[in-house]
């Protein structure tokens, strides 16, 4: 489990493709702190580590994650989000995050409003239904925000220096994809109501 809070950012120094999996070797600040089985989110998704060395780890993704996810678009030298696993005993900042990415979604707008940024996503909804609410909470490429301008398949972020800084905010562009978790009580509900639940709870 994650919260959305960003701890750094790492560089990906090198990929190797074994069947349809690939295998991404990543520099971190925190490598050798980590050891082998460790859950690490990477751009929102949950990978363990399968080897460190020195100042640097592997992970390898699946052709599943790699097809809903942009990890499959990573390129040496690439920036990517990482997160480690929630401790117990901290505070709990961001909202809750699984690592586990729904879809992803496309930046059709970048400005800057007096020293922050204003993000604006699309997403497919249509074939998906995910739903988000005025000022609920989304993860976007594991980073945890707040939204709002929420339409079917929309919506806005903020963006603050110092977000901007320390995340691969600073390289979106319009047409860049990200990577979106939604928010899993959200989520919870919206099936309760699918399997027909809301009539249940109204009889009773």
């Amino acid at each position: 489990m994650f919260t959305g809070i960003v701890e750094t950012t790492g560089i990906v120094k090198r990929i190797d493709i074994e069947g349809t999996n690939k295998t991404f070797t990543i520099e971190a600040p925190f490598a050798s702190e980590m050891k082998i089985n460790d859950s690490l989110s990477h751009n929102g998704v949950c990978l363990t580590l399968t080897n460190i060395g020195d100042g640097e780890y592997q992970v390898t993704a699946v052709q599943e994650t790699l097809i809903k996810s942009n990890l499959g678009a990573l390129r040496v030298g690439d920036i990517v989000n990482l997160e480690r696993a929630m401790a117990s005993g901290y505070r709990f900042d961001g909202h809750i995050v699984q690592g586990h990415v729904d879809q992803t979604g496309t930046c059709t707008d970048v400005k800057e409003v007096d020293g922050s940024w204003l993000f604006d996503f699309e997403y497919d909804y249509e074939s998906t239904g995910n739903i988000l609410v005025e000022k609920g909470s989304i993860c976007i490429d594991g980073v945890s925000l707040t939204v709002f301008n929420v339409k079917e398949g929309s919506f806005r972020v903020t963006i603050i220096p110092h977000t901007m800084d320390v995340t691969n905010f600073k390289t979106y562009k319009i047409g860049t994809t990200v990577n979106l978790e939604f928010d899993v009580i959200g989520k919870y509900i919206k099936r309760l109501f699918d399997l027909g639940y809301k009539d249940a709870a109204i009889k009773n």
